[in-house]
């Protein structure tokens, strides 16, 4: 009997024990969990490599890349967006990575999501470096907006904290992605303590003057080293008192819903900053999320220790329906939260390149 994780480790490409995917409950229906939150928003990792070096992402030399074998291709992934879209009510994609712009097929699997119906909000996260070339192609493809990691606007920050001497090549991508009309353009920031964390405000007047919204984002457990510390960490308090130095944030007033963010108006509005405060404030109640990794494998969470095979069905092939069934027990098994807080927290044995953002 086939069955599908809740709540203990298992080894990426198996199917651990506990909810029978073959249960009644699995044959229909969108991404249900047994607290109630429907998951709509699919996060697609399409690489785990990467352009850059972040110290706080990976080590100078990278990491161990996946086989190429191993990896989804695009007429794969375009048939599981499909099972997503039409079987199980999921209604935004995102693409990340790694660094998606490496993959040279990415046009084609933006395509295939475009063309999809109903056809669902299609973004892309990227550390920009690739967007001059990329931006109007992808943007022709039906790619609807981007969101861009740029830590720091200082020259030498940026290439103490990517290890690459590149902040032109994102500034120009930046420009590249705002003339193919791929808005709003998101600026994704993490903060670090005696690192950028002195940034943060000017990193804000960039954004302001060009447009762009800011989401600074707290550093999570996700690292390859497992060297995070809580202690060590910018906090989403700390980063309101960073801004507040030069800005006058008050709360947003519109709902925030499932969205990561807890907006902030920048001087009475209308311009906003985004706060995403993963570990300090969670918002596991209202997550919204499903995510399928590089290689074929659905995590309900990003800190999720189990991991459900989708390769291995389509490579046997498995129907659609069969596809579906498997994709909602996993979702069946999601945790009440990402419990970064418990004493018992163990960090992914997956860094974050390799889960996707």
């Amino acid at each position: 009997m086939t069955q599908v994780a809740l709540g203990i480790p298992a080894v990426a490409g198996q199917i651990p024990p506990e909810v029978d995917e073959n249960d009644d409950r699995f044959a229909s229906g969108p991404l249900l969990d047994t607290y109630g939150r429907v998951a709509t928003d699919l996060r697609i990792s399409l690489t785990d490599r990467c352009n850059l070096r972040c110290t706080y992402c990976m080590p100078a030399e990278g990491l161990d890349w996946m086989p190429t074998e191993q990896l989804l291709t695009a007429d794969e992934i375009a048939r599981l967006m499909r099972v997503a879209v039409v079987d199980l009510g999921v209604e935004e994609i995102r693409f990340t990575g790694g660094e998606p712009l490496l993959r040279k097929d990415l046009p084609q699997i933006v395509a295939a999501a475009a063309a999809l119906d109903p056809r669902p909000d299609i973004s892309l996260t990227t550390n920009g470096l690739g967007l001059t070339r990329r931006a109007g192609q992808l943007r022709a493809a039906g790619l609807d907006r981007v969101n861009v990691s740029l830590d720091t606007i200082d020259r030498v920050e940026f290439q103490s904290i990517t290890r690459r001497d590149r902040i032109d090549d994102v500034f120009a991508g930046l420009r590249a992605a705002h003339d193919a009309g791929l808005a709003p353009i998101k600026v994704n920031a993490v903060l670090r303590p005696g690192c950028n964390d002195d940034d943060a405000p000017d990193l804000l007047q960039f954004c302001l003057d060009h447009n762009f919204e800011l989401r600074i984002i707290e550093q999570m457990p996700l690292d390859a080293g497992h060297d995070w510390r809580r202690s060590d960490m910018i906090t989403a308090e700390r980063a309101r008192e960073l801004l507040s130095r030069r800005f006058t944030l008050t709360p947003e007033p519109t709902p925030r819903g499932s969205a990561p963010a807890q907006r902030w108006l920048v001087d009475g509005g209308p311009a906003t900053v985004g706060i995403i405060a993963s570990v300090t404030e969670p918002f596991c109640a209202a997550c919204d999320r499903t995510r399928l990794t590089a290689d074929g494998q659905i995590r309900n969470c990003l800190f999720a220790r189990e991991e459900t095979d989708l390769r291995s069905l389509l490579r046997s092939g498995a129907s659609d329906a069969a596809i579906a069934r498997r994709w909602r027990a996993a979702m069946w098994s999601k945790r009440a939260g990402h419990g970064i807080g418990d004493p018992d927290f163990t960090q992914p044995g997956r860094p974050m390149s390799a889960i996707g953002g």
